[in-house]
């Protein structure tokens, strides 16, 4: 299993450190005496107690000594004057008698069970540490900030975790009498088993055979939020040489891509009932972004985009971080008054840049082009390692975007990606007409297999007559009486995008040359009717406004239109169908099949679902006869191996997202790529 390396990775599997533990602060005689007084305890109800429902961290291992060995014990207290260490307790504190004669009690309890006395198994220097628990004079110390318990009557007793390591692997016992002058925290990774205030039936709980104390199983221990989000590197390839070049049947260059919607902190704030069930420290800016840099340089991405990233965070923090890091950065803030945007970041050393286009789906007087979303594309140009000759690859085409959410206007939404579609065109068209490899990634806010993904995937949509709510399958609006629905054509060709959703000028062949126009022809619109009416407004002057051209005889009146005028473009519109010729074809499969759920990659409300992609082009694989166009094969560019995604339930175990080890509410996705290096 191949992880990518970075500088960021430590001990944990995401790199992330080792959460504190708390430890308990108490004096070193008293944690000594305590110590060697509740090792003596636990063993005596272990001995009595033949429950083994206790498990896990909370169990109370290594389980003490058996019957005959407590009334061994017994007798051994008897036999050396327990009545003499009694009556020095009961001129101590009131605390430690009871602590006494609760053990006593617990000791004598179910007589009729005990039988001859076996040999004895437990050591002098558990006795006598036993009878300076007895004898102890010094008070328990008091923590702070902690919440006394309710005093309760009879020996009442409440165990609580020991903090003895990674886990809670042992529980000592102490009075509830004892317990009643102190404060101690609620705090969820140390668990204390709850005092029922009746005991419970015998019947209903035979293996419990302490009277007046109830049980309560502990609850589920937490595992560590590194260890439930842990995710695999899934490889596809074999591991490549030091020089980043695959040794096969060609060499390759290879490199890597991350794509991460951030989650802008005004968008978090404006949302802010999205995130109630996070502690609002893990939402502080501060503490996401040293996340998400870890994160950053944990994985170590050749080539980075994101989205919702807030211009001002960017412009103080992200791009001067991510410079140091080895970045050059390109952004693009969404139009209007929006505060954040998309950025796409490369390595020099790996790539350098050919051109950068931002994009801007905003268009003034258009309906359906009236909302901020932005998007940006790069095309970069590989760079091989010079030992290996005169060797050339291909350019990269990178496009990220984040599409707008609203789950009813898919319209929208489609309209949008036919402009980022034709803009990948332009960019990525070679000389000779065909594409270079070519990468689409972002936030699509849109799930698997809907109409708008099957769109990019398989190249073509029947979209007439279709719900616009339907186009991202986000959310089900077919209860609702009224219904937007998609009509033909999709937009207005004032868009001068066609249906195959590339720009008019890119699908038809400029003119061998200019229109030449003779003297003759120009001289003709010195006189038309136009340039003989006075303008509106104009201040007479003598001898240079006051006079009127006079046309020579024959001339025409005025200027044929056609004559002046190139005629109009048809656009090669389809009834209510849209296409592309990219071939794409997507990283994840959106299905884990160890665990067999869906993979997801955000949780709103709680409810996991996919909107994010990394989509790369492929070639279509021949099936008999026929194309399908949902199979491919690796073309130019190779899927060499991805980042795994996780399901909802292991995130739901993490408390969704965000959490203290995800700064945001999206996961983010990671593909290693392939390029084939070829001799010129």
């Amino acid at each position: 299993m191949m992880h990518p390396a970075g500088p960021g990775s430590g001990d944990s599997p995401e790199g992330f450190p080792e959460q504190p533990r708390l430890q308990p602060q108490i004096g070193n005689h008293t944690a000594q005496t305590l110590d060697a007084f509740f090792t003596c305890r636990k063993n005596a109800l272990l001995a009595k107690s033949s429950s083994t429902q206790v498990e896990g961290d909370f169990a109370m291992a290594p389980r003490g000594p058996d019957q005959e060995e407590c009334e061994g014990l017994l007798q051994q207290w008897r036999e050396e004057g327990s009545s003499q260490a009694l009556s020095t307790s009961s001129e101590g504190p009131l605390v430690d008698k009871g602590l006494a004669q609760s053990s006593l009690a617990l000791l004598m309890d179910n007589p009729g069970e005990q039988d001859a006395a076996s040999e004895d198994k437990w050591s002098s220097r558990q006795l006598s540490d036993l009878r300076a628990a007895e004898n102890l004079e010094e008070p328990f110390p008091e923590v702070l900030g902690e919440e006394p318990l309710p005093e309760v009557e009879g020996p009442m007793w409440a165990a609580v975790p020991m903090q003895t390591g990674p886990q809670y692997a042992d529980c000592a016992v102490l009075p509830m009498g004892a317990l009643a002058a102190e404060q101690w925290e609620e705090d969820p990774a140390v668990v204390a088993w709850s005092i029922a205030p009746e005991p419970m039936p015998q019947e209903e709980a035979p293996i419990w055979p302490f009277d007046g104390l109830g049980q309560l199983q502990p609850p589920p221990v937490e595992i560590p939020y590194h260890e439930i989000l842990w995710r695999e590197w899934e490889d596809f390839s074999a591991q490549p040489d030091a020089q980043g070049l695959e040794a096969g049947d060609g060499p390759q260059f290879q490199f890597t891509l991350m794509s991460y919607n951030i989650l802008a902190q005004d968008l978090m704030q404006q949302s802010s009932e999205l995130y109630l069930h996070c502690h609002p420290d893990i939402l502080n800016w501060n503490y996401r972004f040293a996340n998400l840099l870890q994160e950053f340089q944990h994985w170590d991405p050749d080539i980075l985009c994101l989205q919702e990233v807030q211009e001002d965070h960017y412009w103080e923090q992200l791009e001067p971080s991510l410079r140091m890091m080895g970045f050059t950065c390109f952004y693009k803030r969404r139009t209007g008054c929006k505060t954040d945007g998309c950025a796409v970041c490369y390595k020099p050393t790996r790539f350098r840049l050919l051109c950068a286009s931002p994009v801007e789906y905003f268009r003034p007087g258009l309906e359906l082009l009236n909302r901020d979303n932005v998007g940006l594309v790069l095309l970069l140009q590989p760079l091989v390692p010079e030992g290996l000759g005169q060797v050339s690859v291909a350019p990269l085409c990178v496009a990220n975007t984040h599409v707008l959410y609203n789950p009813r206007r898919g319209d929208v939404k489609l309209a949008q990606m036919a402009i980022l579609l034709a803009e990948v065109d332009k960019v990525a068209r070679l000389s000779d007409g065909s594409h270079c490899p070519i990468i689409l990634c972002g936030d699509l806010n849109s799930v698997p297999n809907s109409p708008l993904y099957n769109f990019i995937r398989d190249g073509e949509l029947q979209y007439h007559g279709m719900p616009a709510w339907k186009v991202s399958g986000q959310e089900d609006f077919s209860h609702q009486l009224y219904q937007r629905k998609l009509q033909a054509p999709l937009w207005p060709s004032s868009l001068g995008i066609t249906d195959c959703c590339q720009y008019f000028t890119s699908c038809h062949p400029k003119r061998a040359e200019r229109q030449k126009y003779s003297r003759d022809f120009l001289l003709r619109f010195r006189f038309c009717d136009i340039a003989c009416q006075r303008p509106v407004g104009l201040v007479l002057m003598e001898g240079v406004t006051d006079t009127k051209p006079e046309r020579p005889a024959g001339w025409a009146q005025s200027v044929l239109e056609e004559d002046t005028l190139e005629p109009e473009p048809v656009f090669p519109r389809t009834v209510g169908t849209i296409q592309h010729c990219l071939h794409l074809t997507s990283v994840y499969t959106h299905f884990l099949p160890q665990h067999g759920r869906p993979e997801v990659t955000t949780m709103p409300l709680g409810l996991g679902m996919t909107v994010d992609y990394i989509f790369f082009s492929a070639e279509s694989c021949e099936n008999g006869n026929r194309t399908d166009r949902r199979l491919y094969q690796d073309g130019t560019l190779k899927l060499l191996g991805r980042l795994s995604l996780l399901s909802e339930e292991i995130l739901w175990a993490a408390n969704g997202l965000p959490n203290p080890f995800c700064s945001s509410d999206h996961l983010c996705l990671l593909a290693s790529f392939g390029m084939e290096v070829t001799a010129p």
